[in-house]
C-alpha cells in the first residue's frame, strides 16, 4: 500500500495545488459566470458518464493500468492547460479533465480493494486517505508563497512532472502490487 499511498499523493498534490489556480485561469478566459458554470458542468458531466464505461474497463484490464493512464493523461493534459487561450479550448479541457477524474476515481478504488484485506480494510484506506490528504494540504498552502516568485505557467508545468511522478512509481512498483495481492474473502 505504501507505493500507491507515494504515487497517489503526488497525483493528489498536483490536482489540489492546481485547481485553486486553474479556477482563476478559467476566469480570465471566460467573460461570464454562465461560462465557467457550463465549463464545470462539462466536467462533472463528462465524469459521470465515464464512470460505467471505467468501472467496466478496471474490471477487464486492472485499476493499475488505469491509475499509469490517469497519471500519463493529466501529466501531457497539463502541458497545455497554459497555452489555453479560448473557452471553447476550457471546455475541451473540462470534458478530458471530467473523463480523467473518473478514471482516477474508479481505479483508485479498484486498486484499494485489491491490495486490503477484510477485516483491516478501513484503517488501511484511512491511512491511505490521512496521508494523501496531509501531502495536498501542505502542497496547497505552499504553493501561495511559491507563486509569489512563479508564473502561474509554471505551476501548471510542475504539476504535469508530479502527474509523471505518480504514473512513474506506479509503473516502477508494479512488482510490489502483484506480490500484496491477496484473496478477499470474510474468513481470516
Amino acid at each position: 500500500m505504501k507505493w500507491l499511498i507515494v504515487s497517489q499523493s503526488f497525483a493528489m498534490v498536483a490536482a489540489s495545488v492546481s485547481f485553486p489556480f486553474y479556477l482563476l485561469f478559467i476566469q480570465n478566459i471566460g467573460s461570464d459566470i454562465s461560462s465557467f458554470g457550463f465549463a464545470y458542468g462539462l466536467f462533472t458531466l463528462s465524469s459521470a458518464l465515464s464512470h460505467r464505461f471505467i468501472g467496466r474497463l478496471s474490471d477487464i484490464v486492472g485499476g493499475q493500468i488505469l491509475l499509469v493512464v490517469y497519471s500519463l493523461g493529466m501529466s501531457f493534459l497539463f502541458l497545455f492547460i497554459p497555452s489555453t487561450g479560448s473557452i471553447q479550448e476550457v471546455y475541451l479541457i473540462q470534458i478530458v479533465l471530467g473523463t480523467l477524474g473518473a478514471l482516477q476515481k474508479t481505479s483508485e478504488k479498484v486498486v484499494i480493494s485489491d491490495v486490503t484485506v477484510q477485516g483491516s480494510r478501513g484503517k488501511n484506506i484511512g491511512m491511505y486517505h490521512f496521508w494523501t490528504a496531509l501531502f495536498s494540504s501542505i502542497a496547497v498552502m505552499g504553493t501561495g508563497l511559491i507563486l509569489e516568485y512563479f508564473t502561474i505557467h509554471f505551476l501548471f508545468y510542475a504539476c504535469s512532472l508530479f502527474f509523471l511522478a505518480s504514473g512513474f512509481v506506479l509503473l516502477l512498483f508494479w512488482s510490489k502490487l502483484k506480490h500484496t495481492d491477496r484473496p478477499m474473502t470474510g474468513c481470516k
